[in-house]
């Protein structure tokens, strides 16, 4: 297999050509695919996911936020609780049911399937990682709100991850 290598990393050339391919030929046909592929790889498939259109009636399920502060005041999903990665503590969901589902989120799914699993092995019984994070939740026309104010700003964590905000406005 050829490979590159950037910054002590090595990534192999036919990744790379895909994902440039994807870019070049425009969001709306190369996003989807790319993004799941892209998914695929971050996502444990042992961890539960529930996508966005999945979410009928959000006061079902005690949401949290894994995002950094910054983040999480630039917008949010109404009535999330923000408990943090870098800074996340046990002491945050103290006060949560460990019956009643939780969804979980972050910018893609990476850290909070992390505190997600954090959540299982505390005896939280059902856990889901939002699937595609806060982008998809709003590429999907799902709200997102700051202050308790509908909002279109969207903190994507890097302006390399906001490449896949569709709708909104990117914020780094």
């Amino acid at each position: 297999m050829n490979f590159h290598r950037m910054s002590n990393q090595v990534i192999p050339k036919t990744r790379i050509l895909f994902f440039l391919l994807c870019f070049i030929s425009g969001f709306s046909w190369g996003q989807s695919l790319a993004y799941r592929t892209l998914l695929s790889g971050l996502y444990d498939g042992d961890f539960p996911t529930i996508k966005p259109e999945q979410v009928t009636k959000i006061s079902d399920y005690q949401i949290l936020d894994a995002r950094e502060k910054g983040e999480f005041e630039v917008s949010h999903i109404q009535g999330a609780k923000w408990v943090g990665y870098d800074t996340f503590s046990l002491s945050n969901v103290a006060s949560l049911d460990k019956s009643k589902p939780v969804i979980i989120y972050c910018t893609v799914g990476a850290r909070s399937q992390d505190i997600g699993k954090k959540l299982q092995q505390e005896g939280f019984a059902q856990v889901y990682n939002l699937y595609g994070g806060i982008i998809h939740w709003v590429n999907e026309g799902k709200p997102v709100v700051s202050n308790g104010k509908p909002t279109q700003k969207v903190h994507t964590y890097s302006k390399t991850w906001g490449i896949w905000l569709e709708k909104g406005e990117r914020v780094y």
